[in-house]
C-alpha cells in the first residue's frame, strides 16, 4: 500500500500565525485571555486553546480583559467598540483577508459596485461586508452571477469591482470571471482582483494533483471548514472513492485496508498532528 500525503497539507500560513499568537499570549499569563469567535475552524485546536485557558466568546461586549483576533478577522466598527471598552486587541487576522478589507475600503470609497465572491455567513466574508458599503453583492454559486449583474445594472453605477473569500474556489471564480466579462455592459468600467490566497490556490491544484493518481483520497478537516469542504469537492470530481473526515475515528480502516494507493489531504486549520494520526492508523 502506497500513502501520498500532500505537501501543503494542514495549516497555512495565516492559521499558523493566529494559533502561535495565542500560544504565546497564554503563555505564562494569570491574567484572562478571550478570543473572538473560533480562531480556527478546528474543533482540535480550539479544545486544545481552552484547556490552555483561552475563554472563547461571541460578542465583544462579552471581553474583560485582553482579547485575540482570529484569523478571519472581524467586523470595521468592532475595533472602535474595543477601544470604547477600552479593551486592549491582539489582532492575528491573516495579513491576506487584511490586504482585501483595504482593498474594498479603497474601491467602495470610490464608489465602485463590489461582488465578492464567497458564502454571505462566513466569518471573513462578515468582517469584508463591513468595508463594502452598501453597493455590494455576494455571488456564492456560478448562477448568482446573473442576479447579481442584474442588480448591478438596476443600480446604474457604472464601476465594479470583484473581489473573493481567501479560500474560494479557484475553479469557481474562473467562471464567474468568464461569465462577468461576457455579460456587463460595456459601459461599465470592471475591475478584477483574485483575492484567492496563493496558499489556497496551491491546496486545491496539489488535491486535484493526487485525487487523479490514487483510487482512494482522504481529505481531513473541521466539518465547519470552509476550505476542507472545497478541497473535498475538488478530490470527488477527480477520485471515485473519497472520504472527508475530522478526526482519525472516522475513519473506516476495514474500507482503507482494500486500497492500494491513497491520497491524503488536509485543510488549512488542520493541525499535524490530525494528519499524523491518520497517517499511522493507515500504517
Amino acid at each position: 500500500m502506497e500513502i501520498v500525503v500532500g505537501k501543503t497539507a494542514g495549516f497555512c500560513y495565516g492559521v499558523k500565525r493566529a494559533v502561535d499568537g495565542a500560544k504565546k499570549e497564554l503563555n505564562g499569563t494569570k491574567e484572562s485571555i478571550y478570543c473572538l469567535g473560533e480562531i480556527v475552524h478546528n474543533n482540535q485546536v480550539i479544545e486544545f486553546l481552552k484547556k490552555k485557558g483561552l475563554h472563547f466568546i461571541e460578542d465583544i461586549k462579552e471581553a474583560k480583559g485582553k482579547t485575540i483576533i482570529r484569523a478571519h478577522g472581524i467586523e470595521k466598527q468592532i475595533y472602535d467598540m474595543a477601544k470604547k471598552q477600552q479593551i486592549e486587541i491582539k489582532d492575528y487576522t491573516c495579513p491576506n483577508v487584511l490586504k482585501i478589507h483595504k482593498i474594498a475600503d479603497k474601491y467602495a470609497s470610490n464608489g465602485y459596485y463590489i461582488f465578492l465572491c464567497g458564502s454571505k455567513n462566513h466569518p471573513e466574508n462578515i468582517g469584508t461586508l463591513s468595508y463594502c458599503k452598501e453597493n455590494i453583492n455576494v455571488i456564492q454559486k456560478e448562477e448568482d452571477t446573473f442576479k447579481a449583474l442584474e442588480q448591478l445594472k438596476q443600480s446604474k453605477i457604472n464601476k465594479l469591482l470583484v473581489i473573493s473569500q481567501t479560500t474560494y474556489s479557484l475553479e469557481k471564480f474562473y467562471k464567474i470571471e468568464e461569465i462577468i466579462k461576457k455579460e456587463l455592459p460595456k459601459e461599465i468600467e470592471l475591475v478584477i482582483k483574485n483575492t484567492i490566497c496563493r496558499a489556497t490556490e496551491l491546496r486545491q491544484k496539489e488535491t486535484e494533483d493526487i485525487a487523479k493518481k490514487v483510487n482512494y483520497m482522504i481529505i481531513i478537516g473541521g466539518n465547519h471548514s470552509s476550505n476542507t469542504k472545497k478541497l473535498y469537492e475538488i478530490a470527488k470530481q477527480n477520485c471515485k472513492n473519497c472520504v472527508c473526515i475530522e478526526t482519525v475515528k472516522e475513519l473506516d480502516l476495514e474500507l482503507v485496508k482494500k486500497q492500494n494507493r491513497i491520497g491524503i489531504m488536509a485543510g488549512a486549520s488542520t493541525p499535524k498532528e490530525s494528519i499524523k494520526q491518520v497517517v499511522d492508523a493507515i500504517q
